[in-house]
């Protein structure tokens, strides 16, 4: 090839490419609300919601505990990652659901992200991913894109988050759609284009950053692959370690010469292919954790290759004793260091005192009360047999280290 077609050639595909991800940049661009920013003391604060399983038995519980959680800690944006609601062949009663969850937010004026995990369009005489964004999109509180034909899935955007002082992108929030199942019925994960997507859209906010990168967190449903190398493969079944998903005979649990944090409960469920999500990410080196949910009653973080592999809990509450120690996560950043955060679990169980009964009643709210009273009942139980005495066992039989700081 000639000297002048080469170069025409890579003018060619530097021109393609930077189309490429204008395309995308529009794609994604978020019209629906007021832009999300840093406050004025340079602090974003993110509330984590995920695998609500909202239905009729156990909403009024869990949309009252969602309420007060947002009244006292005050989120700039809530995240919702999936099995938000029973997607009931009912579409009207489906409605309802969504309807209920979003007017948590909505009425106190919280913007909201939501994406869709494995349960939320699998009843075929429900509503499909697309209905639901739709529907969710007709809240005032949705920063939600539909990415329409574009992407795998539906619910692939991000969020820039501007700065406290102009209009420059500070950080960035990833929502990706993780899908359901595979082709052989297995969990599914985020795909091929939306990885390429990731990729190009990670350098276009470098590009418009000055050549450097924007410091990100990702939100999904069903957690990576990688979670398996993150961990440790232990020599056998024991207290606290878990059967891999998809290997028979391998059980990992926490590498404790790893940075943890929170507790491992239950097999973790990532999708059974992999397309190089959690690759690319460490290539660009814009996202500090990956935040997911799914697996319900895991709480817990290990650092993997620099990035966070996070689960949050499921934030539903059924009346039960077990479901006291589900709860939420709040993730706090400030402007003035991106390159960190903090995060940590509330569990319903530890979200209440004695004295919130009396508070609770004096706003003449008796429902609101009684649930109180029920939830310090049932989670002091919970806590105290069920988390404190039987972890606490399991470390000392085992004499290594089963939960850490949240």
């Amino acid at each position: 090839m000639k000297k002048s077609s080469k170069i025409l050639a890579v003018m060619l595909s530097v021109v393609m490419a930077f189309g490429f991800m204008l395309n995308s940049f529009a794609a994604v661009d978020i019209t629906t609300a007021e832009p999300i920013r840093f406050d004025e003391n340079g602090n974003l604060r993110i509330m984590h919601v995920t695998d609500n399983h909202l239905d009729t038995d156990n909403v009024e519980d869990t949309v009252w505990l969602l309420g007060e959680a947002c009244d006292r800690e005050q989120p700039d944006i809530v995240v919702i990652t999936g099995d938000n609601v029973n997607n009931v062949g009912d579409k009207e009663c489906t409605k309802y659901l969504i309807g209920e969850l979003m007017g948590v937010f909505d009425s106190r004026d919280i913007p909201v992200a939501v994406t869709f995990g494995n349960h939320d369009s699998e009843n075929e005489n429900g509503l499909t991913r697309e209905d639901l964004m739709a529907y969710y999109n007709t809240f005032d509180c949705s920063v939600s894109v539909d990415d329409g034909e574009l992407l795998s899935g539906c619910g692939t955007y991000n969020v820039p988050v501007l700065a406290s002082d102009s209009n420059k992108i500070a950080f960035n929030l990833w929502v990706f759609d993780s899908g359901d199942y595979d082709e052989s019925g297995r969990y599914a994960c985020v795909r091929e284009d939306q990885v390429n997507w990731y990729k190009a859209k990670s350098d276009l906010l470098a590009l418009l950053n000055g050549g450097k990168r924007v410091n990100s967190l990702a939100f999904q449903h069903i957690i990576v692959g990688e979670i398996y190398d993150a961990l440790k493969k232990a020599d056998g079944k024991a207290l606290f370690s878990f059967e891999h998903l998809y290997n028979d005979g391998e059980y990992y649990m926490f590498d404790e010469s790893a940075t943890n944090y929170g507790t491992l409960n239950e097999t973790p469920c990532p999708g059974y292919l992999n397309f190089g999500q959690f690759d690319a990410m460490v290539e660009k080196g814009d996202v500090l954790g990956i935040f997911t949910g799914h697996d319900h009653t895991n709480a817990f973080g290990v650092k993997y290759k620099g990035i966070d592999i996070v689960n949050s809990l499921s934030t539903r509450y059924n009346g039960d004793a077990f479901s006291t120690e589900y709860g939420y996560r709040i993730i706090d950043v400030n402007e003035n260091d991106t390159s960190t955060y903090k995060t940590r679990v509330v569990h319903w169980y530890e979200m209440f005192e004695l004295g919130d009964i009396f508070e609770i009643s004096s706003r003449d709210d008796s429902f609101g009360a009684s649930l109180v009273a029920k939830i310090i009942f049932l989670g002091f139980l919970e806590e105290t047999f069920a988390v404190r005495f039987y972890r606490g066992f399991a470390q000392l039989f085992t004499g290594r280290q089963i939960t850490y700081a949240d």
